[in-house]
């Protein structure tokens, strides 16, 4: 069953770092302009194009080792490592995930889609990914 649940949390951040290396090296999937596409995925007021392409590798690379830290998490053997990083992991998701709920965010990231998309997919995401972690960190310590 923790495997499972490492999975579950490994699967999501697996597939966003697909799709930041594919920003990172140009690509608008999945819409057709440079300009869609930053205000899909980023949502800042007045935004116009993505942001660096080196920000959309770091966030690839970021994500591939946060599911491979979740993975790791599965691992029975007691390492104190592993519970306070994915600890901390889960209080960044779940931080991200209510924050996108609060006024302050929603002005800074006005631009539709995104305003949509960040209230009905990426901040439940991230407190499904939050709570993932938690009960990783949950189930290491006991």
């Amino acid at each position: 069953m923790i495997m499972g649940i490492a999975s579950l949390v490994f699967i999501p951040l697996l597939a966003i770092s697909i799709v930041h290396l594919m920003w990172a090296f140009g690509s608008t999937y999945p819409v057709k302009s440079e300009k869609a596409l930053a205000k899909t995925v980023a949502g800042f007021k007045g935004i116009e194009k993505m942001p660096p392409r080196l920000a959309s590798f770091a966030v690839s690379v970021g994500t591939l080792f946060t599911g491979i830290w979740a993975l790791s998490m599965a691992d029975p053997a007691p390492s104190a490592t592993l519970t306070i990083g994915g600890a901390i992991l889960s209080l960044i998701f779940l931080g991200r995930g209510v924050f996108g709920y609060t006024k302050k965010w929603q002005a800074l990231t006005p631009e539709e889609p995104f305003r949509s998309m960040d209230k009905k997919i990426y901040s439940p995401l991230c407190i499904a990914l939050g709570l993932g972690f938690a009960f990783l960190v949950v189930w290491r310590m006991f």
